[in-house]
């Protein structure tokens, strides 16, 4: 029998829950391939790139094709970082092809060159130094005075916007020159915190972080404005002050310009950012220089939990509660859970801060399975916000604001303030209406409950959107039913209360902050900057209830929150809560005291009568309870299998099949019970099925959507119950015939 030749077993970005095995490129040993390193193969009639996970012998047999070429000289993924991604495959029951190509940036992900990830500053030559007191005065004096010390490009960037221009002066009288900035160069000084006067509660806090070594999980739970970014930098400050490296994660794109600037200014290390505005260089250049140990602190969001961390020393999840943080498609993981999985095998500490914790990690830090930091009152002389429940039944409302609504504005405004009007709604309108026959604007490829969902109308009432599948038309000349004229925005979104406002107060900007307007890159922030601390309004979703620090804001108003209180989602009453208390708490934040008016048509439900008299914790307490009873997360572990097709009949088969399978696994395991200490004896862990039933939303994008809940008090037997699932899900014969996924742990079941 010949023997079988040595192969590398491959990773790659196919959703097949299995490697595969290829002979080395043309003159190269199997040696030569560490475990970790790119490996460009043919793929049937494609190429792609994979990681080398194993190096093995071929199975008897099998033909085997010639890999194209390694990429690169050393792995990508390696030590922790790769063991953390096997766990999370392995935790999600995803494919590990996969799962690595998500850790990847896009541009390393297709198996481009590396790019240079040399960090470049400019410093005043001797030339300049002798020519700076004679210059004249303007910017590019003032740059010089900034160049007399060398100056990397990124903190340039931070300290003088727009620096280029000068530089090409300073440049053409030969008066700076380039220099290439090494590690070793990259001088880290303490953290500055002169000046700044910290309370008890914050200083306790940023000492308990202090103390605590190896891995150590702590909530940082404060109100909102208590100071908790001064608590992360001061924890960062004694991390790099260690020659360690600090990683922040923020749950959107728009914070982290506001994060950048501060941490910038008090850090002494370049601050690098890692989200989904830089392009693809940028973003596989920050990747690269965290795994070369250049970056000592990365601030980024969702994705940026997957840059290795060779010299970890810190991570920082801000906002933990969001829900930002889980991916929705594709691998569904959660940062702020693979944050915590990923502390823990590099035995390091990990601060979840968050005004409103997740009910899962409120739970975890009662049970003491982490450290609780509480911060009840507000830095320095801010004080809470007065919030009143504005009964709006029988009022009449305009654009959705009530007038007692429309006065507190106008004082607001005279007195020198801003006001955020809060409306968790995009779009000028929900739905387009026909006054004379009753028609109104649905979308053909989406249903709720056996209805067409209604499009949003955009762009002033000139387009129609669906916001669940993103179908686009412009709207109607006149109604397709009865061809009348009478067509009627009716509702109010974020467009229509700007118009409306702009309209109303004419002496002072209104601006609107959603999807629709942030697009570009660092809008936010450029919306912000524009406002300034003029007084005006913000007219926004719930991208301002973010963290965002608004010194000058002394009013919210917030519109239409009546829908998030009947909602069937078992999390609505949590969300919506986290909600209103993070836009509350954009006001008032500075010396100017603050007033919030939440209009309602409920004003004695009781999720905002708990909210106002006792706090978000009494509503934790009741929540919790509620979810025991009901056996609901964090108190049960769930998975939900959901399948798609363009009829009903494959999706229904293919789970009505799967909940065979778990059935079957319930019963051996009945037959087969495990021992439990705690009950003296033995006891079998099975599995609650629901379903299968169709989706909240049955319909959506032209794709008729089942699901099928899993749920088990022991994770442990939820996980040894997908172990058995998975492989006769991806055997089935109609797996490849419909969209099927599985998310564990889910955060809501549409």
């Amino acid at each position: 029998m010949p023997d079988r030749p040595a192969v590398l077993r491959v990773a790659l970005p196919v959703p097949l829950p299995r490697s595969f095995d290829y002979l080395p490129p043309e003159g190269v040993a199997v040696e030569q391939v560490a475990v970790g390193q790119r490996l460009r193969v043919p793929f049937g009639q494609r190429e792609l790139c994979g990681i080398v996970i194993e190096r093995g012998l071929a199975d008897q047999d099998v033909e085997l094709r010639t890999a194209l070429d390694l990429p690169d000289a050393r792995p990508l993924l390696s030590g922790e970082l790769l063991a953390s991604l096997r766990w999370l495959s392995a935790y999600l029951h995803a494919p590990l092809g996969e799962v690595l190509a998500t850790a990847l940036p896009a541009m390393l992900r297709r198996g481009e060159p590396l790019p240079d990830i040399a960090s470049y500053g400019w410093c005043l030559n001797e030339a300049g130094r002798t020519a700076w007191p004679a210059m004249r005065a303007g910017k590019p004096k003032q740059l010089a005075e900034t160049l007399q010390h060398l100056r990397d490009e990124e903190a340039l960037d931070a300290m003088c916007p727009g620096w280029r221009t000068p530089l090409r002066r300073l440049r053409e009288h030969g008066w700076v020159d380039r220099i290439e900035i090494t590690p070793e160069r990259v001088a880290v000084a303490p953290c500055a915190t002169a000046g700044i006067v910290l309370n008890d509660e914050q200083a306790q806090a940023i000492a308990a972080i202090r103390d605590r070594q190896g891995y150590a999980p702590t909530l940082l739970d404060g109100v909102t404005g208590s100071g908790k970014t001064e608590v992360y930098l001061q924890a960062i400050g004694d991390c790099l002050a260690r020659g360690k490296q600090a990683l922040v994660l923020v749950p959107e794109i728009g914070l982290t310009p506001q994060a950048l600037a501060r941490f910038r200014a008090r850090l002494g290390a370049p601050v690098h950012a890692l989200h989904s505005g830089l392009n693809d260089g940028e973003r596989a250049a920050v990747w690269l220089k965290a795994a070369a140990g250049q970056a000592r602190v990365i601030v980024g969001t969702r994705s940026a939990i997957f840059v290795p961390l060779p010299e970890a020393g810190l991570i920082v999840v801000d906002e933990e509660h969001d829900g930002s943080y889980k991916q929705f498609d594709g691998i569904r993981y959660h940062a702020r859970d693979f944050a915590l999985v990923r502390a823990r095998a590099l035995d390091v500490p990990i601060v979840l801060g968050s005004a409103t914790p997740a009910l899962e990690t409120l739970h975890n830090a009662r049970a003491g399975k982490f450290a609780h930091l509480r911060l009840k009152q507000r830095a320095g002389d801010a004080k809470p916000p007065l919030v009143r429940v504005q009964d709006v039944r029988k009022r009449p409302l305009r654009a959705g604001l009530s007038e007692e609504s429309l006065a507190a504005i106008r004082s607001a405004l005279d007195a020198g303030g801003q006001v955020l009007v809060f409306k968790n709604r995009r779009g000028y309108a929900p739905v387009l209406l026909c006054h004379d026959c009753g028609w109104s604007a649905h979308c053909s490829r989406c249903s709720m409950q056996d209805k067409p969902t209604a499009m949003t109308v955009h762009a002033h009432g000139r387009r129609l959107q669906c916001h669940h599948c993103g179908h686009r038309k412009p709207s109607p000349p006149a109604c397709p039913d009865c061809g009348g004229l009478a067509l009627q925005a009716q509702g109010n979104g974020t467009e229509r209360i700007e118009e409306d406002l702009a309209a109303r107060f004419d002496d002072v900007p209104v601006l609107r902050i959603d999807r629709g307007s942030t697009g570009h890159r660092d809008a936010l922030q450029r919306h912000l900057d524009t406002l300034g601390t003029r007084p005006g309004i913000l007219v926004g979703t719930q991208m301002l209830a973010k963290g965002h620090d608004l010194p000058n804001l002394t009013l919210v108003v917030v519109v239409g929150i009546d829908e998030g209180l009947f909602s069937a989602d078992f999390r609505s009453g949590e969300k919506l809560a986290q909600l209103l208390i993070q836009v509350a708490g954009r006001a008032g934040r500075a010396d100017k005291p603050g007033t919030v008016l939440l209009q309602t048509h409920h004003p004695e439900h009781p999720l905002l009568n708990t909210l106002v008299t006792c706090g978000y914790h009494a509503f934790a307490d009741a929540e919790l309870r509620l979810r025991e009873e009901a056996g609901f997360p964090p108190f049960a572990h769930l998975a939900l299998l959901r399948a798609e097709a363009k009829q009903a009949e494959p999706s229904l088969r293919f789970l009505q099949d799967a909940k065979a399978t778990c059935m079957a696994w319930n019963a051996h395991a009945e037959s087969n019970p495990h021992p439990n200490p705690s009950l003296g004896g033995r006891e079998a862990e099975i599995v609650a099925i629901d379903g299968p039933l169709p989706a909240p939303m049955p319909r959506r994008a032209g794709y008729v959507r089942a699901q099928l809940l899993l749920s088990a008090t022991s994770r442990k037997a939820l996980h040894a119950a997908l172990s058995t699932l998975m492989p006769a899900l991806y055997a089935h014969p109609d797996a490849r015939k419909l969209r099927w996924s599985l998310d564990v742990d889910p955060v809501d079941l549409y």
